[in-house]
């Protein structure tokens, strides 16, 4: 097994980017916010709607004492809005079943609402400075390349927490480091659509690179396209009542807001289903 940890660790000193959450004093509750906005959403956008959401709710108890709808009206444009649901609910669980602080086992963190297995370790590790793997497709990709030579990585199992775990330094501190280095990497050098293998740290021991860049193959899912898909159309409603006086408006006003009655309407469906909408006597707003 090379030594990826040290070279990580070294370049990571010097080249990692001045994020919120990288700051020392940012707080558990702030990591785990920004970990639940991270899900599929560019950090760019993410750091404005981040800064707002702390400043309006600085604790799980300030958010938990907050309706549902106030929590999906402050997630605005930031996609995937059954997030800010499940985050409320969080919040909720700190507050009641752990004294308002955002709890460090992992497993306390699993049985929270919308919390899966990146996202518990993710925290107790950058909140906590705990020793666990942490992987996201970043981190996936840098292993595929460096230690197993393929272009892309397989798809998401029990295998990449294992690898990840293999190039661990025992140290807490400098596995941290590593686990924060090797998305980090991912992000910014090693990216899917290219690798700048001249700012690559590890470059000189990747297999990857050493087996001349063979095209082994893309497995990743790919997302539906977002336009004129129903999940724009479901953005469409909730934006809407995000803007409504008291965030509720008539289903006929609902109705101008997608051409298509049939995909509008299924998107109603779902967004009731899922809990980010409430009909009642002809009208549609945010939960309370």
């Amino acid at each position: 097994m090379p030594d990826l940890a040290t070279p990580l660790i070294a370049w990571y000193r010097e080249s990692a980017r001045d994020l919120p959450w990288r700051d020392p004093n940012f707080g558990a509750w702030g990591i785990l916010v920004s970990e639940f906005m991270l899900q599929q959403t560019p950090v760019a956008r993410v750091i404005p709607r981040l800064e707002a959401w702390l400043e309006r709710w600085p604790s799980p108890a300030a958010l938990a004492e907050a309706s549902p709808g106030a929590a999906v009206e402050q997630w605005a444009n930031l996609g995937y809005p059954r997030r800010a649901l499940w985050l409320h609910k969080a919040a909720v669980q700190i507050t009641e079943q752990h004294g308002g602080v955002v709890p460090r086992d992992v497993d306390a963190l699993l049985a929270l609402s919308g919390i899966g297995d990146y996202t518990a370790r993710a925290v107790a590790v950058f909140a906590y400075g705990d020793r666990h793997p942490v992987v996201d497709t970043n981190t996936r990709r840098v292993l595929a390349r460096a230690l197993d030579a393929q272009s892309q990585p397989d798809p998401p199992s029990t295998r990449d927490l294992t690898a990840m775990a293999a190039i661990l330094p025992e140290s807490e501190e400098r596995a941290a480091i590593v686990n924060a280095a090797a998305m980090e990497l991912g992000a910014v050098v090693c990216t899917a659509r290219s690798a700048n293998c001249e700012a690559c740290p590890i470059a000189h021991i990747c297999a990857w690179r050493d087996a001349g860049y063979p095209d082994t193959g893309d497995r990743r899912r790919r997302q539906a396209t977002y336009a004129g898909s129903d999940r724009q159309a479901r953005g469409a409603v909730l934006q809407h009542l995000r803007s409504a006086p008291d965030h509720e408006s008539a289903l006929e006003a609902v109705a101008a807001t997608w051409p298509d009655s049939l995909q509008r309407d299924r998107a109603i469906d779902s967004l009731i289903a899922d809990g980010l909408a409430e009909a009642s006597e002809g009208m549609l707003r945010l939960p309370r």
